[in-house]
């Protein structure tokens, strides 16, 4: 006597087997029914998003869009933080019209004791002219201090214009070279020098979680600013 296990087992293993069987047709004869377009509500897509189109690279150097890229990426970062880069954008931000008034003097003069948190002496370019709300890069290492730019002022003053200096102005401290002309808001240059999301330099260090920072080497002009650098308060 089988089992009522294997009975019932035996029962469900046929019942699936047929129901299968009869469920698949090899009849050639049957007519194709076609199933009628869908009629319902269209569903509600949102736009395809819009990519950049800003290049990567501008002849030689990279644009701030590309080396910003470069740096978020694992595949491409090595490419531009493992030696000199150079980046050509538009300077649409300096801090040299908001440097402290009692920053601003000769090298050999003393800030005063109560004259602190003096910020670094900085300025940033962008793809955009005149774009301060999309991807800036900041430039910093060109001047140690306010001091250092109130001594190239006044040195590059002298400078008649559609020349240049013989010598660059030089730190005292550090003995690099000042950028002629100073960087000015609405100049296009092209920046040489290490780039990564940090910099450190004599007077402190910087970071960008996001676009980065270019530690100053070497600087080229390629489209003058409408008004050269220049303090608040007329030196």
């Amino acid at each position: 006597m089988k089992s009522p296990i294997f009975t019932v087992f035996g029962l469900v293993s046929a019942f699936a087997t047929g129901a299968f069987v009869s469920g698949c047709s090899n009849n050639a004869n049957d007519p194709y029914v076609a199933t009628p377009a869908y009629s319902g509500q269209k569903a509600n897509l949102p736009a395809a998003p819009s990519l950049p189109t800003t290049p990567i690279k501008s002849g030689d150097a990279f644009t701030v869009y590309g080396a910003s890229h470069h740096l978020r990426s694992i595949v491409h970062r090595k490419e531009i933080t493992a030696k000199e880069v150079s980046i050509v954008g538009y300077v649409v931000e300096s801090n040299i019209a908001k440097a402290p008034e009692c920053a601003v003097h000769a090298q050999k003069k003393k800030d005063p004791d109560t004259c602190v948190d003096i910020p670094l002496p900085t300025f940033a370019i962008a793809d955009v002219k005149g774009d301060t709300k999309g991807s800036m890069i900041k430039v910093v290492g060109w001047a140690r201090n306010f001091a250092v730019i109130y001594d190239a002022m006044k040195e590059y003053s002298k400078v008649k214009p559609g020349e240049k200096p013989k010598e660059l102005m030089k730190d005292n401290s550090t003995n690099a070279d000042i950028p002629f002309p100073l960087p000015a808001v609405g100049a296009k240059v092209k920046i040489t020098g290490t780039y990564n999301f940090s910099a450190t330099t004599s007077s402190g260090a910087i970071g960008d979680p996001v676009n980065g920072v270019i530690l100053y080497k070497s600087a080229e002009v390629l489209e003058p600013a409408p008004e050269a650098a220049a303090f608040a308060k007329k030196i």
